[in-house]
């Protein structure tokens, strides 16, 4: 699979942040929910490594190699 780019998702709910992330050719979606605090850096980079294990579980070979994120809120 050649390299491509994760879509990528904030959402604040509450006291959390949501962050979704989308692989745009397999149209997986994994979601983690973290704490602002953490930093968008931090928290972009664990959706991005879950999404790779979860097209890895699936038998796909990942090569996400940067992450562009959606418009949300941190």
């Amino acid at each position: 699979m050649p390299n491509r780019k994760a879509l990528i998702e904030f959402i604040r709910v509450g006291a959390y942040v949501k962050v979704s992330a989308v692989d745009p050719e397999t149209l997986i979606e994994v979601s983690i929910v973290g704490q602002p605090s953490r930093g968008e850096a931090a928290l972009k980079e664990l959706a991005v490594k879950k999404l790779e294990y979860v097209l890895r579980k699936k038998g796909l070979r990942p090569s996400i190699n940067d992450a562009g994120s959606a418009p949300g809120t941190v």
